[in-house]
């Protein structure tokens, strides 16, 4: 019968040494989780300081990118954009538009970086050619309007926003971006 009271004796004695591990983990955890804690509310307020200028005005959402240099020593970069074939916006009855375009760009990283976005291009290109009529392509003014619109999406892809007091004035093209000229090799509306 001595050995039935030993047994219960050990039980004891290994359950405060349990409850010691148990307590070590919950304050192991819970330092854990207030340095997780303290740490994400630097880094938040620390966010929220670099967002604003030292005046504690909020920058601009746009950075202004690097300004375009082109070489006039070095042979042209031409980036070929497939043919394009969109109906146009109804106007006395159906038209179709069928488009090849070729972008001028200022130099041949501009073009592979082009190349990337390649398939965002040619979806706003898509939505700038269907909200077209008829009407608008005819004239060569509108033409060129529309080489403008193509122009100004492909640098904005690039992160080249147009910039509104320039409009009306022309300027050299590297102004705009990287992207200088949109030219038409094939341009019929049927």
């Amino acid at each position: 019968m001595s050995k039935a009271p030993a047994k219960p004796e050990a039980a004891e004695g290994e359950a405060p040494k349990g409850g010691k591990k148990k307590l070590m983990i919950i304050i192991v955890v819970a330092v854990l989780v207030l340095a997780i804690g303290g740490g994400a509310a630097f880094f938040m307020m620390n966010k929220k300081k670099h967002a604003e200028g030292e005046d504690g005005e909020e920058e601009p959402a746009h950075h202004e990118p690097p300004k375009v240099k082109v070489d006039p020593s070095k042979p042209p970069v031409f980036v070929p954009l497939e043919q394009f074939t969109v109906n146009l916006a109804p106007e006395e009855g159906e038209h179709f538009l069928q488009a090849t375009m070729i972008l001028r760009v200022a130099d041949a990283k501009v073009g592979d970086a082009l190349k990337l976005y390649m398939p965002e291009l040619k979806h706003r290109i898509l939505m700038i050619l269907s909200s077209k009529k008829p009407s608008d392509l005819t004239s060569a003014e509108g033409r060129e309007q529309l080489a403008d619109e193509v122009k100004e999406e492909a640098n904005d892809i690039l992160g080249y926003a147009p910039n509104p007091k320039k409009k009306g004035k022309r300027t050299r093209p590297e102004d705009d971006g990287p992207v200088l000229s949109v030219l038409f090799n094939q341009f019929i509306v049927q």
